[in-house]
Parts: structure tokens; sequence; C-alpha cells
């Protein structure tokens, strides 16, 4: 593949890891505030479930920052791109371990992105990559952190204001924040793969606003489904969770997914990715992935339906008059555009990246293209050897982008990730 190269760190790296930050915050204070509402009320239920959200993600969140943390040590190399000037690398081990033990983790590597962002972008100093590679895991641990906090809690609040049939000033402010949060994580995912791309692949944001949209249709149904369904009987969405959840993380073991470097890493990214699948479309493996994605579209809107006919049946005719009909309409019009504007994009945008495949030194030349590995987990050529680069973006760059099935050779791809240090 001619002309790729990898993206620079610039001003709009800087910016997004700044705004990334702040909203960060900006929701992990309306959650504090509407959990302290939902004491002084004597809504204890409420308090404890968003409680229980909150610690539930920031767990999540920093085993993976920690997990991470340790597969990036032993690679060869690697401290000498992080320097001693950062946050939370280096040599300092002991100190790293406390940071994620008392749940800064995540907020350190936000720290830590914008100090390196800032070294390189305003200062013109060197690691440009290391920056990149940075922005690219906190890419990732948002979209972890969204998929446990922000989509739960906005179901959990919309649940609320339907069973109250009214809303406070906090429920409107947590809202607006979850929707936030999982619009910026959307562009910020959508941004860290397309930096993947070689020039001449290169999308713009109109690729990024489709995926956008379809993504936001399709999320918001669901979201919206679970809280009708929760409404009426929300003794038994604990059960839905629990088994929708638990087919979910067997079809990703079926997957035979290699995210993470540990036996243990890769059971959490199953559970966690069999908690993505609960509210969205998320591809985990190579091969298949349209007919994966035909599979998961049509069992979700099975079970939406199975939802939301739930809840029009047991809902109290009196008090859903006014919006019932509208919501029973227009939720299914919705996910469907969600599904128009999914095919709009890999028709009309989405790059269908082909990588011929790459044989181990001492292989027959007649050996079948199934038993031949590729290794270089990211779509670009070698001309990255020498660059530092965050393998588990490109990784979920290259089942996104790629459109040929790849067998990964284990042994040689450790052995290549030393080569890109």
């Amino acid at each position: 593949m001619e002309g790729a190269t990898f993206s620079n760190y610039s001003w709009i790296d800087f910016a997004f890891s700044v705004v990334g930050v702040c909203t960060f915050l900006v929701d992990w204070g309306s959650d504090v505030w509407l959990a302290t509402e939902f004491y002084r009320q004597g809504d204890f239920v409420w308090f404890l479930v968003l409680i229980s959200l909150m610690v539930l993600s920031s767990v999540v969140v920093q085993m993976f920052s920690w997990f991470w943390l340790q597969y990036d040590r032993q690679l060869p190399g690697f401290s000498s791109h992080t320097g001693v000037g950062t946050v939370l690398f280096g040599d300092k081990v002991k100190l790293s371990c406390l940071l994620h033990v008392l749940q800064l983790g995540f907020l350190c590597r936000h720290i830590s992105a914008i100090r390196q962002g800032f070294r390189v972008w305003w200062r013109k100093q060197e690691g440009s990559e290391y920056a990149v590679y940075l922005t690219h895991d906190l890419s990732m641990l948002r979209l972890i952190e969204t998929f446990c906090e922000s989509a739960p809690q906005l179901t959990l609040m919309i649940y609320v204001m339907l069973r109250t049939n009214k809303a406070r000033t906090v429920q409107f402010v947590s809202i607006a924040a979850s929707t936030t949060s999982i619009a910026w994580m959307v562009v910020d995912y959508h941004r860290s793969l397309r930096s993947f791309l070689p020039d001449k692949a290169k999308q713009g944001w109109g690729s990024s606003l489709v995926y956008f949209l379809w993504n936001l249709l399709l999320i918001a149904p669901r979201v919206a489904a679970l809280a009708l369904f929760s409404s009426v009987l929300p003794g038994y969405i604990g059960v839905h969770f629990l088994i929708m959840w638990f087919v979910f993380v067997l079809w990703a073991w079926r997957q035979k997914t290699e995210f993470m470097d540990s036996v243990g890493g890769e059971w959490l990214y199953r559970a966690t990715v069999g908690l993505i699948w609960y509210f969205s479309w998320f591809n985990v493996a190579d091969g298949r992935t349209r007919g994966r994605s035909i599979i998961y579209h049509s069992f979700i809107t099975t079970d939406g339906g199975i939802l939301l006919a739930t809840w029009w049946c047991y809902r109290d005719p009196v008090l859903t008059e006014s919006y019932a009909a509208a919501l029973l309409i227009m939720l299914p019009l919705t996910y469907v555009l969600g599904l128009l504007f999914k095919a709009l994009y890999y028709c009309c945008f989405h790059p269908k990246m082909w990588r011929p495949p790459v044989r181990d030194p001492g292989l027959p030349n007649d050996l079948p293209d199934a038993d031949v590995s590729f290794r270089d987990f990211s779509i670009q050529d070698s001309t990255l050897s020498s660059q530092l680069l965050n393998k588990r973006m490109a990784s979920h760059a290259s089942h996104f982008y790629s459109n040929q099935r790849v067998n990964r050779n284990t042994d040689s791809t450790k052995q290549d990730e030393s080569s890109h240090l």
C-alpha cells in the first residue's frame, strides 16, 4: 500500500485531549450532583443503582488502564519514549499502582496526554509518536467508560422520569452530560480509527458526521426501549441484561478475540464487549463482518420489538396517552433510519482496505492464503516499523476497515510489536 504515513500530533489532537478531560470532569460532577439529590430526596434505590454504575465503570476502566500499562512496560524500548516527565508512565510502578487503586489512573492518563501534547505541539519538542499513542489509549478507555456508565445512566434517568412523570433540573443536566459523553466518544473513537488509514484513503469530516448519526440513531432507540421496559417491569430488567450479556460474552468467546495480552485481560475484554453489545454493535474480530452485523441487528431489532410490545401492554393508558403512540412509531423508525445511515456510510464513505498476505520465512511458496498470517496489526505498510504504534487501536482499526480475513501468528506478531519501537 503506497503513501502510508502515520498521523503526527497536531493542535486538533491537543484540543480533543482537553475537551475529553473537560467532558469527563463534567460528567463525573453531574453524577455526584445527581447522586446527592437522590439521597436527599430519599430515593435510596436509585441512589444505590447510580453509585453502583459509577463504581463499576471506574473499576473496569482502571483495570484496563493498569493491564495496558503492564503490557507496555514489557515492550523493549518503550521506556525511552515515555521519558521521566510524564505523570503516569516512566519507572514509578508503585505510584501508578496506587493511582489506579485510588481510581485516579484514568484522570492521570488525561493529564499525561495533555502535558505530552503541550510539549509536542506548543514547545515543538520531540515525542509526537508517544503523544498520539496516549490519545489512542484514551479513546479506547472513553469508549469503555461510555458504555459502562453513560449509556446505563442515561437509561436510568429516562426510567426515573417515566416512573415519576416529572423531571428535575439535575436530571436534565445528567441526561445532557451523558448524551454529550456518548456523542464525544463516537466522534473521538472514529477519529482515532481514521488515523490508521493511508494518506490516499484518508476520510473527511463528512464520514465522521455520518458515522456519528448512524450510532446516535441506533443507540438512542435502544436506550429508550430499555427505559420504557424498565418503567413497567423494573424487576425484570436485571434478568434481561444478565441473559443478554451472557449470550454476548459467549459470542465474543466464539469469535476468538485476541485483544489483550493475558488470559485474564482477554476475559475482561470479552465481558466488556458483552456490555457494549447490549447497547450498540462493536466489531471485535476479523472476517465475516457483514454477516455478524446482520445477525446482531436482527437480534437487537427482535429484542427491541419485544421490549416495546411489553411496555405497550403493561403501561398506564392514562399517564402515557400523550406520548405512547408517538414513541411506538418513532422508535422503530429511528432505528431503521440509523441502519440506513450505516448502509450509507459503508457504501459511500468506508474505504475497503485490502492487504496482501506476508509469508513467514521458510514457508513453502504454494502455501494456501488461509494459512498465511499478517505480521502487522496496522492497516498501513511497513513504513511504520520505526514508529511507536498503538497496537490496541490499530487492531480495532484493522477490524473496522479491512475486508479480508486475518489469521494471526502470535509469535511473529509479538516480535513485530518490538520492531515498531
